[in-house]
């Protein structure tokens, strides 16, 4: 009988189940969007249960399509939207809708925590403090929540990202992995524990944690009721951990970059802990009794840019068509456009920016604006990339997300990094990184090395680029960045 790996995919607006074979491609794909809540100006909710129905849903399409029984699955894999924060009670119910990784209600809490510890979290974590992870989160729950803080201190709560929330849904067994735990803002790095003191500092008792697991073993088996066989879940990574195991990104200094509403961009620096202050340190994945730590680097907005061409000022009709209007044109003629819409991400950490466009005269078109925004998009990956290139030797991009098929944008970015970018045939790398830690962990494939003669190469883009062009164009990008700096403070807004 032949089998299969399994796939969960959840991320922040839908949940996916993907099958793959044992060459990597993908048999079938399962999908189903769930409702944002924003129930504040700022605050972001999923509710639980409305995730799990998506995920479940998936699961059931998933194998229809694919038209396999549960029994032909070999293994099941998670990987999971980050930082998004569940509390639930030994039965599985939910005590309170999901706080999401975006949500900002707790920005407050965490600046005057910032002030007195923020050193101390760095150290211990490799996070900058922020309402983005999920210690605040947990915090705001316990102290707001009627009874919750009450019920905590008696065993009665378990809290967990979405990774373990659905684990526990799937099996009955409270554990997340070494990535998502490092996410938290709760866990130490280099001890591999739950940290005493950041409890104590975000005043949260240990009894709601779960334990904490390498990313490729089996946590548990699915309970028969569900899927009508018990299938072992064995891999578990957040998302951008996932990416750069799919990418087969397992020696340090390999990159990858995912580019989709924003962009992420990991550094594998192997066994060594690094500290950057413009990047945050996390757990990659830990595997055979080893963790892999990286760097990484979050951008704000990139394909968001290129949705504000089509839906805010409607010079375009389709993503597509900007590869078009691009190479319409010899170079970008003096035409910057820094996407600050929410402030700069790293290497920046500039919440008072805002977006610039510079350069523009009587001539300039939608060309410009079109080249300007995929230039853009390169740029802030070089400039994560060179804070990266500070700490940890860098060959090559790997690359994923729906822009990486506008060959302009790769091959510009190829040119501007003076490094390749190389394009998987495998475009599914999220649930393949989770898919391929399920698979290792039952022996579905043997060895790194095996999985590393399954990633193939789509496309390779080298630099063409002289270093002349490459120096001026990139210096007009950072007096770019520099004039957008800073403008919410000084007009007021």
């Amino acid at each position: 009988m032949e089998r299969f790996i399994l796939s969960l995919d959840e991320g922040t607006t839908s949940a996916r189940a993907i099958i793959f074979d044992r060459e990597s491609n993908v048999l079938s794909v399962g999908q189903y969007e769930f409702p944002q809540h924003y129930p504040k100006p700022g605050w972001v909710e999923h509710n639980p249960e409305e995730i799990w129905d998506a995920q479940f849903r998936a699961i059931k399409t998933a194998l229809e399509r694919a038209k396999i029984e549960p029994s032909q699955i070999a293994a099941i894999g998670v990987t999971n939207q980050r930082e998004t924060t569940i509390v639930w009670d030994r039965s599985g119910k939910p005590l309170h809708n999901a706080i999401v990784w975006q949500c900002r209600r707790t920005a407050e809490m965490v600046e005057k925590i910032k002030r007195e510890y923020g050193d101390v979290i760095k150290e211990k974590t490799g996070l900058v403090p922020d309402a983005y992870f999920s210690a605040s989160k947990l915090k705001w729950l316990l102290d707001n929540v009627p009874g919750l803080r009450e019920k905590a201190e008696k065993g009665d709560v378990l809290f967990g990202t979405v990774d373990t929330f659905l684990i526990y849904r799937l099996t009955g067994e409270h554990v997340t992995d070494y990535s998502n735990a490092s996410r938290t803002m709760l866990f130490n790095i280099r001890r591999l524990e739950w940290d005493d003191e950041l409890l104590e500092i975000f005043n949260i008792p240990e009894e709601v944690l779960p334990e904490v697991r390498e990313s490729s073993e089996v946590y548990g088996y699915t309970k028969r009721e569900l899927l009508g066989a018990e299938i072992p879940v064995s891999g578990n990574a957040g998302d951008q951990q996932a990416v750069l195991f799919g990418q087969a990104g397992f020696e340090a200094g390999m990159v990858k970059a995912t580019y989709g509403t924003g962009s992420f961009i990991l550094a594998n620096t192997g066994k060594t802990v690094r500290y950057s202050n413009n990047l945050l340190t996390t757990i990659a994945w830990g595997l055979n009794g080893k963790i892999t730590y990286a760097l990484e680097g979050s951008v704000f907005i990139t394909g968001a840019a290129v949705q504000w061409l089509r839906d805010g000022i409607r010079i375009i009709k389709s993503a597509p068509e900007t590869e078009e209007l691009a190479r319409k044109l010899e170079s970008n003629e003096g035409v910057y456009f820094v996407p600050a819409f929410v402030g700069l991400g790293a290497p920046y950490w500039d919440q008072f920016a805002r977006g610039l466009i510079i350069g523009i005269t009587r001539g300039t078109g939608r060309e410009h604006l079109a080249r300007a925004t995929l230039e853009a998009i390169a740029y802030l990956t070089r400039d994560v990339v060179e804070e990266m290139e500070r700490l940890v030797g860098i060959k090559e991009l790997r690359v994923d997300g729906g822009a990486t098929a506008n060959d302009f944008l790769m091959e510009f970015q190829a040119d501007i990094l003076n490094r390749r970018v190389v394009r998987p045939v495998v475009k599914e790398t999220t649930a393949l990184g989770a898919a391929y830690l399920a698979g290792l962990a039952v022996d579905y494939w043997e060895s790194l090395e095996e999985i590393r003669s399954l990633w193939k190469a789509e496309r390779v883009f080298e630099p063409t680029m002289d270093e002349e062009t490459r120096g001026r164009l990139y210096r007009g990008w950072k007096e770019a960045v520099k004039r957008a700096m800073g403008w919410a403070k000084v007009v007021g807004a």
